[in-house]
């Protein structure tokens, strides 16, 4: 069952609701599963500061009102991002809660995968079905109605399916290009996500936010350029996150996140006593620390 929202006296679209306390106890939860599951969470460090190189006056939409990311609220964004990973709708909420705390998360999700797991829907994740030309239309409608209401901000992986990092040839879903033309303004930041273990027991997530592109001039481009500079910018994102991966230098990124040093279990355990009974200090980490 494909679940829309619609004002019921104008017809038009209208934004999925938010349980605002089960969203925070989400988050609470999330920052410790992460924690358990990965030596840390980073973004590559001169990145990490790509949303604030929009400039604070936004000419699309005028406002005095203040934000973390230094632009206007008001204006539209879209973060899309590869799609390596079960993880990533997971990273994606974390690093919206990160980068731009002032703006809601929503995500696009498989219109079976949010029957399945409805509670989804309450924490900013919408249905798409993009196999028939009515789920595509529904699609863009209430992206748009959600990319225009103040405050937002939409994630989404245009790949469309599970694809690895170091691939940069992989199918490319259209909707994004066309969702840039129906807003006509705002920005859309392209976001390489890739996972990798260095020295550690668990992985490490890795991600790095490209250059913003304004939607203002996307849209004077034709679709299928559109969709050509989106896929570009994506792509030269990935293959500057992997030359920093393959670099292995935790000093590229900044850590939003870090799990427990050393390993778990029997070993771990053994580690500690072995320590305890030499005298010697425990060297939790193989390799640098995360910082």
């Amino acid at each position: 069952m494909i679940h829309r929202f619609r004002n019921k006296n104008s017809g038009e679209e209208k934004t999925p609701a938010i349980s605002k306390w089960l969203q925070s106890g989400f988050h609470l939860f999330l920052e410790s599963y992460l924690r358990r599951n990965f030596d840390g969470i980073g973004i590559e460090s001169i990145s990490g500061s790509g949303l604030d190189s929009i400039p604070r006056t936004e000419t699309d939409f005028p406002t005095e009102s203040e934000s973390n990311i230094r632009f206007s609220l008001d204006a539209p964004l879209i973060i899309y991002a590869n799609h390596p990973s079960w993880w990533d709708p997971m990273i994606a909420q974390f690093l919206n809660r990160k980068l731009c705390p002032d703006r809601q998360f929503y995500a696009p999700i498989d219109a079976k995968a949010l029957e399945h797991y409805r509670v989804l829907g309450k924490l900013g994740f919408y249905c798409i079905e993009l196999g028939t030309i009515e789920g595509i239309k529904n699609f863009l409608q209430l992206s748009t109605a959600i990319a225009r209401t103040p405050s937002t901000a939409i994630w989404m992986t245009p790949e469309g399916k599970f694809t690895d990092a170091q691939d940069f040839s992989s199918e490319w879903m259209p909707g994004l290009g066309h969702l840039c033309q129906r807003l006509q303004a705002g920005y859309v930041i392209p976001l390489a996500l890739e996972y990798s273990f260095w020295n550690e027991p668990r992985p490490l997530c890795l991600a790095s936010l490209g250059q913003p592109t304004s939607i203002r001039e996307l849209s004077q481009e034709t679709k299928q350029d559109c969709n050509q500079i989106l896929e570009n910018n994506l792509r030269d994102t990935q293959k500057r996150l992997r030359s920093l991966v393959v670099s292995r230098d935790p000093k590229s990124f900044s850590f939003l996140n870090t799990g427990p040093a050393g390993p778990k279990g029997i070993y771990g355990h053994a580690r500690k006593l072995a320590s305890l009974l030499s005298g010697h200090q425990l060297r939790k980490r193989h390799g640098d620390h995360l910082k």
